[in-house]
């Protein structure tokens, strides 16, 4: 809407002041009315885009103000009144639907015909200039037309992605429990088979351990113990196939890649700086992940655009930290909500930091945790 205002403003201007230009010299009263009248009403309509009948109201003042302004003293006609007719019809057509274009264009074709009475113009002007009229509205309709029928294929594809994004994202969360489904079928069977198999021989080696020589008691006690420790990570294994969720490193990638899939975001994400070796521990890296997770998922939810930056950095090795930026409008009302306040909470529980901050340009979450006592 703003972008779209100060073209129709830029042509306005340019147009009245040729047309200004062209009247006789000195201006009077009424038509320094009418071109006062004819701003007033340009400057605020946009205080109107909700409301289409008073848009109507106004155009049809605008219209009126043209008669106001141009109405011929001693038959002279001003070209330039085409070009503002042209204008005050298209942006009607542009703004309004049909019904409501097709009056302002009546009270506009009204206008234009009490000017052309008032003026002495030749069989022939006056034909091309009805001439010019029927082209323009029949253009302007013919427009309109073809706008409506795009905005009616713009909602129907509008529908028919979020529909599609909501069945991707159903295929998604079922492959997800299909997966974790055949994952904790495979950890019952690896705890089932190989698990009890393992606890069978480290209690086979214990006894066996109990009736051997001194001389063997080395040997039994060195296969019991490598028996003990893959019974370990069997365990280990099969917790790991139990869990749902994966942080750090690997559940960024994860989650950028299903944000990607599923809601068309476009994620720019860089490690720099030694990030990779960053030696961050299991909640660490857990609410680094969450934090991240919760910036995207914000960014999806509220931002007008669907582009993101996230980059994680470790400089000097004494500091880990990540960045979200997202290209946003300004917003004087924004506030932290309960997810950015659980996230900062999350961090500070080991021992890092968040900065939230929204300016003119964008919105980014910075959040940092300290590396140096590991690292010396």
């Amino acid at each position: 809407m703003k972008k779209t205002y100060f073209i129709w403003l830029l042509i306005h201007g340019v147009v009245w002041t040729l047309a200004i230009i062209d009247l006789p010299p000195g201006l009077n009263e009424r038509e320094l009315a009418g071109i006062c009248l004819f701003f007033i009403i340009l400057f605020i309509l946009p205080l109107f885009t909700e409301k289409p009948v008073m848009q109507s109201i106004l155009f049809c003042i605008q219209a009126t103000a043209t008669v106001i302004i141009f109405y011929p003293a001693g038959n002279e006609w001003n070209p330039y009144v085409l070009i503002l007719h042209a204008l005050i019809m298209a942006e009607a057509v542009f703004h309004l639907s049909l019904l409501k274009s097709f009056i302002v264009i009546g009270v506009q074709l009204g206008g234009a015909l009490w000017l052309l009475m008032g003026a002495a113009l030749t069989n022939l002007q006056s034909a091309w200039l009805a001439l010019f009229y029927l082209l323009l509205v029949t253009a302007l309709l013919y427009y309109q037309t073809i706008h409506k029928r795009a905005t009616d294929l713009q909602r129907k594809n509008d529908v028919l992605l979020a529909e599609y994004r909501k069945m991707k994202r159903q295929l998604v969360t079922e492959e997800e429990q299909v997966r974790q489904d055949e994952r904790m079928l495979i950890g019952h069977e690896i705890h089932d088979s190989v698990g009890h198999k393992l606890t069978a021989l480290i209690m086979q080696f214990e006894a066996f351990r109990v009736t051997a020589t001194e001389k063997e008691q080395e040997k039994i006690k060195n296969l019991k113990r490598l028996a003990e420790q893959s019974l370990e990570e069997t365990r280990t294994a099969v917790r790991s196939f139990k869990q749902s969720d994966v942080g750090g490193l690997q559940g960024v990638i994860r989650l950028i890649r299903k944000l990607e899939l599923e809601s068309f975001m476009k994620v720019n994400f860089s490690v720099r700086h030694g990030a990779f070796a960053a030696p961050l521990t299991g909640e660490e890296s857990f609410a680094v992940y969450r934090a991240v997770q919760e910036a995207l998922t914000n960014i999806m939810k509220h931002s007008s655009t669907r582009e993101a930056e996230v980059l994680f950095e470790a400089p000097g090795g004494s500091i880990f930290r990540f960045e979200v930026i997202n290209r946003a409008t300004p917003d004087p009302y924004f506030q932290e909500g309960y997810g950015l306040k659980a996230m900062r909470e999350r961090l500070e529980k080991v021992g890092g930091s968040l900065e939230v901050h929204h300016d003119d340009n964008q919105f980014f979450v910075r959040g940092s945790l300290r590396l140096q006592e590991r690292s010396g």
